[in-house]
């Protein structure tokens, strides 16, 4: 089961579905019966398909989205070391075109339970952090809002005050923050991302935005997009480190919890001008965007700041 970022993937596929079929069947055997759209998915075209009398997940990339800061070699490179880690389904067959994994019999994570016991969660990150390979790309987020902007620029778009705004807010972040090295990260634990099994692991989908990055990004992204408070976040860093957090670190984490509103809120404007799909992207801009500016004026962000340099 899959269910990337978004609400609904269009029916469509057609022939250029048909014809990856085709082109699947002597990897995986023969297909039975026609593939049904998945929920879930505004950056790609997700579908459940029988071949060989096993069930596959089929994902069709979007338009462009290379643009985004999408590598497929570096998600077929993740996704296959995060199988061998346990922590993601099977990755079964790749095409220039398409991305084909084991359909798996799974729950999305409740947040509620998500907030209460994140610690299957936080070890598989630890474990994919510590042990996942090492990609061809990198996820920085102040470099990705100025390519996204150059983008939305160069198709006659327009960028929004909020932007502006954003971008030296991170300049401010990341000049503050100490230089960590690079892991493997997820890059977007959205909810829908996170699959519970019935013996109670954690399996993390839709590797796309995999690339060589800041862990803490990965637990920042992770806490604000489930919603997590302070003692949620408490209870990830002590699963996540094995010990008790110290201030730098829980304040590292509050502001890659901007960071992570920023890339979603910049995301949702190229967006606008990239993805043919019917999507509310402008709205999703907006509500990260005011998410992040009510983080940037609460009083404790100083404090973060001054605590993280620790």
């Amino acid at each position: 089961m899959v269910r990337p970022m978004g609400e609904v993937s269009p029916a469509g596929g057609g022939s250029e579905l048909a014809d990856i079929l085709r082109r699947l069947e002597p990897l995986l055997g023969p297909a039975g019966g026609a593939p049904t759209p998945l929920r879930g998915g505004i950056t790609n075209r997700n579908y459940r398909a029988q071949l060989g009398g096993r069930e596959f997940v089929i994902r069709l990339p979007g338009k462009d989205t290379a643009l985004l800061g999408i590598s497929r070699s570096a998600e077929r490179l993740a996704s296959e070391s995060a199988a061998a880690l346990g922590i993601a389904p099977a990755l079964a067959a790749t095409l220039p075109d398409c991305l084909v994994t084991e359909f798996v019999q799974a729950s999305e994570l409740p947040q509620s339970k998500l907030r209460a016991q994140p610690e299957g969660i936080a070890q598989a990150l630890r474990a994919f952090h510590d042990r996942g390979p090492r990609l061809e790309t990198e996820f920085r987020v102040p470099a990705l809002l100025d390519d996204y902007a150059q983008i939305v620029t160069a198709r006659g778009g327009t960028l929004p005050e909020q932007y502006t705004q954003t971008r030296k807010a991170l300049a401010r972040i990341d000049a503050t923050l100490p230089a960590s090295d690079p892991v493997p990260c997820h890059n977007d634990l959205l909810n829908g991302n996170l699959l519970q099994m019935d013996d109670g692991r954690v399996l993390i989908v839709d590797w796309e935005y995999t690339g060589m990055g800041e862990r803490y990004f990965d637990l920042g992204n992770l806490s604000v997009n489930n919603e997590f408070d302070a003692d949620a976040d408490e209870r990830l860093l002590t699963s996540y480190l094995g010990a008790p957090p110290t201030p730098a670190q829980r304040a590292r984490l509050s502001l890659m919890r901007i960071v992570s509103d920023a890339r979603e809120a910049a995301w949702g404007v190229v967006q606008l001008v990239l993805s043919e799909l019917q999507f509310d992207f402008a709205g999703y801009a907006s509500r990260h965007f005011d998410r992040l500016q009510s983080s940037l004026a609460d009083p404790l962000f100083e404090e973060w700041l001054r605590a993280a340099t620790a």
